[in-house]
């Protein structure tokens, strides 16, 4: 049986995020709301401060000043493996599957530590590989592979948290067009389960075919936000993001 929807309404709120090294600030008063059941792309050049937003989201890093809120429920200050256990999860640029055990292995392993219910551990396995479309995979050694099931498989891993978000940083970046698609399909069955997915990248091409909201970060601050069309026309995007 495939997973359900989430049944209600989740927000990740960040209210005049600011983040300074010593001298320099790097995010200069940042707002964003996520809403579950979207996807939300931080667009910009390297060293414009999207990534730096997408870590305190996170909880890589402390901002310097804000407030970043779950459902209402400040996480400003929660530890990363904290606002995981509440929902907040991330897909790392490099692929983080177990390579030397098999598909169904590296869900097994990943539930045991969560001291998953053991009468329930290989129907749960059994449903998310059905739901990423790999349960012909589930007995092939992760190592063997193509990129997009790799992804599925660490997508899969990551459900097994039961998440409401799922960030993933720059996950276009440096793979082969196939990859790109597949990764879009994944992002779209995320948002159709329910869950709020967070993009950052710097490829606007890819990440507009599949974001509801998009928000463009320019030197520390947003430049614009709102529908992909709307704010890939904005003249002040135009002029200083996207160089026409």
């Amino acid at each position: 049986m495939p997973t359900p929807k989430l049944p209600i309404e989740t927000v990740i709120r960040c209210d005049n995020l600011k983040k300074r090294y010593g001298s320099r600030e790097v995010v200069k008063g940042a707002n964003l709301i996520i809403r579950s059941g979207e996807i939300v792309g931080l667009l910009g050049p390297n060293g414009a401060g999207k990534t730096t937003i997408f870590q305190m989201i996170l909880g890589i890093i402390v901002p310097s000043k804000g407030k970043i809120t779950l459902d209402g429920f400040e996480i400003t200050h929660l530890p990363i493996h904290n606002r995981a256990m509440k929902g907040i999860t991330y897909l790392p640029q490099e692929v983080s599957v177990f390579t030397g055990l098999t598909v169904r292995n590296n869900l097994r392993l990943v539930l045991e530590n969560l001291k998953y219910d053991r009468k329930r551990i290989e129907p749960r396995i059994s449903e998310l590989l059905f739901d990423f479309g790999i349960s012909h995979l589930s007995d092939q050694r992760a190592d063997s592979l193509s990129g997009g099931e790799k992804r599925r498989l660490e997508l899969a891993r990551m459900m097994t948290l039961n998440p409401k978000f799922i960030l993933l940083d720059e996950p276009f970046s440096g793979i082969d067009p196939m990859t790109v698609k597949e990764i879009q399909r994944l992002a779209l069955k995320l948002k159709e389960k329910g869950l709020g997915v967070i993009v950052t990248d710097h490829n606007v091409e890819d990440i507009r075919r599949i974001v509801d909201r998009l928000y463009i970060i320019h030197k520390g601050s947003i430049l614009a936000e709102g529908l992909p069309d709307a704010v890939l026309s904005d003249p002040a995007v135009i002029a200083n993001y996207l160089g026409e």
